[in-house]
């Protein structure tokens, strides 16, 4: 109903409205009413000022309304509605902000993954979590036994899909054809008057130039440059004179050991390059085969200029010097000395790291790669020797993770990163085979922690299809750990090396195990019982495979 506020004013004697009433009668009409048609104005006095006291309170009579009735309903259906609405932005709200604090977070994220997106920032040296944000969830916000069921389920799926398959080796030719440069350099047969694999170059260059210079490994490493300042000095001592002609004596690894990371292998190679008939490349993971040979640094710096394989052979320039001085050594007598020094390379990438070619190589069926690692070094070396350290895939890929993660460390951290990689594979395996995932460059680097590193009879089954099992030496860290000098007992009959002196063994032997676990990792503790056992149930097949493979059930890995 309308009212006139005129005549509401004008009527009232005082406060208690007594006569408004009249305002509201079907018959009042506000354009003869004369206080409607502002004949009269009424003002009020404020602190001895007259003011227009509807100049103060502007309200149009034509627009007003009751709260009685249809309107009434209307308008309480909106307040409502608008106050629903605000309920629920605070709710939103909050929801989102308590979930960028990890300790509210009541579950962990259950995400499968159908796509993966390439992440090119990662190398062996580097941790895979610098890439990715750190989560920390609460022990006591988080129930990680319900969980259970449906991770088996991921499990049981991984293991219904896994088929190992024999690969198809690729035609020799192909082999030179992408690799022209490497066949052109690396002759078919060496020198015989020495165990370790050498043949002498011809030397065309400047005699006053550095034959350093261009060196990959010295342009993008500081620390490589010390070394290749020394070989700079000595090079023309060492280089040898035949009919006007300048040689150098160029090497190849005898023995490569070729993994695994977070396996031993650093104490291994710091125990072996004691004894007196072994050396080393001049650094110790050149980890040429796998990266810098396709101008890999850092995937995230992007990719640089190819290292040639010259400047591999760089590498092995101070062994090679010791190797020359031998086969020279009783030239005067009239017959070439044999040399029994045999050289080593040991980067733990070697084994597994095969990313890097679906930027190099043609595609294939399956999305596998035509060409692998152990193709190019058995065309050079067929009869090369290759020594594996293994462990327990479950402790290693949590040293894995305690090693390579720079921050948020915690043992909830890591069976988030479990879970998380192992839906990732799931995912992968729905459009791959085994083997093209685990040769998966961007799966691999969407894994919060390196699951594939572990499937250690995928690896082993495909050096296997081009070298034969007696040049392979496999072991157990924890066997090593246990017996030290039965192992390097072991690796030296492998090798066909002399025997030692009680004190040269001793040396080798009892000293400090090198590349142990950081103290601050240590007091972190063991992971989660719960993270133990999802591991171990993801493993297993693969360890029964690789058992049956070495013929040799300790590498099950069984806890008694």
């Amino acid at each position: 109903m309308r009212h006139c506020i005129h005549c509401c004013i004008a009527l009232l004697p005082n406060d208690l409205h007594k006569q408004c009433f009249k305002c509201r009668r079907a018959s009042h009409n506000t354009r003869k009413c004369p206080l409607c048609r502002g004949e009269n104005t009424v003002l009020l006095h404020v602190d001895s000022k007259q003011m227009n006291l509807l100049a103060v309170l502007e309200v149009r009579t034509d627009h007003s309304e009751s709260w009685t009735g249809l309107f009434c309903l209307k308008k309480g259906k909106l307040c409502s509605l608008v106050f629903g609405l605000l309920i629920m932005m605070l709710v939103t709200a909050s929801y989102i902000l308590t979930g960028a604090r990890p300790g509210l977070l009541l579950m962990p994220p259950a995400l499968h993954f159908g796509a993966f997106t390439s992440n090119s920032n990662l190398m062996d040296n580097e941790s895979l979590c610098d890439t990715k944000d750190h989560h920390k969830t609460s022990k006591m916000n988080i129930s990680y036994a319900k969980d259970y069921p449906s991770i088996k389920v991921i499990i049981d799926t991984i293991t219904s899909k896994t088929e190992f398959i024999t690969r198809h080796l690729p035609d020799f030719e192909d082999l030179k054809k992408q690799e022209l440069h490497m066949f052109s350099v690396i002759p078919k047969k060496f020198i015989p008057n020495s165990k370790n694999p050498c043949w002498y170059e011809e030397y065309r260059g400047n005699t006053t130039a550095n034959p350093y210079a261009t060196n990959s490994y010295a342009l993008y490493s500081k620390r490589f440059r010390t070394i290749f300042d020394y070989l700079r000095k000595v090079f023309w001592k060492h280089l040898y004179h035949y009919k006007d002609s300048h040689y150098r004596l160029r090497c190849l690894p005898n023995f490569y050991i070729i993994g695994q990371p977070k396996c031993g292998t650093t104490d291994l190679y710091d125990r072996l390059r004691l004894h007196p008939d072994v050396r080393f490349s001049a650094i110790k993971e050149p980890h040429w085969w796998t990266r810098k040979r396709f101008g890999i640094i850092r995937l995230r710096d992007g990719f640089h200029d190819r290292y040639p394989v010259e400047d591999y052979l760089d590498l092995f320039d101070l062994a090679a010097h010791q190797i020359q001085s031998v086969l020279q050594g009783d030239t005067t007598k009239g017959s070439n000395k044999m040399s029994n020094i045999i050289i080593g390379e040991a980067s733990a990438s070697t084994m597994w790291d095969n990313n890097a070619w679906i930027f190099f190589y043609d595609n294939s069926t399956e999305g596998e790669p035509p060409f692998l690692i152990q193709d190019f070094i058995h065309a050079f070396q067929p009869n090369a020797k290759l020594i594996v350290m293994l462990r327990d895939p479950v402790e290693r890929l949590y040293s894995d993770y305690l090693y390579f993660a720079s921050a948020n460390k915690s043992v909830e951290d890591f069976h988030e990163k479990v879970i998380e990689s192992l839906q990732l594979f799931e995912s992968c395996l729905v459009d791959y085979s085994l083997r093209g995932c685990v040769y998966n460059n961007t799966l691999n680097n969407a894994m919060p922690v390196r699951l594939q590193v572990g499937l250690y009879v995928v690896f082993l089954q495909d050096w296997l299809t081009v070298f034969k099992k007696d040049q392979l030496l496999v072991l157990r860290l924890e066997d090593h750990a246990f017996n030290v000098k039965f192992t390097m007992h072991m690796v030296f009959e492998f090798l066909d090396l002399g025997a030692l002196s009680e004190k040269q063994e001793a040396l080798i032997t009892k000293s400090p195990a090198s590349n142990t676990r950081r103290p601050e990792d240590r007091n972190l503790g063991p992971m989660l019982p719960l993270t133990k056992e999802i591991l171990r149930d993801f493993y297993r097949p693969f360890n029964t495979k690789l058992a049956q493979v070495l013929s040799d059930d300790a590498f099950l890995w069984k806890k008694p």
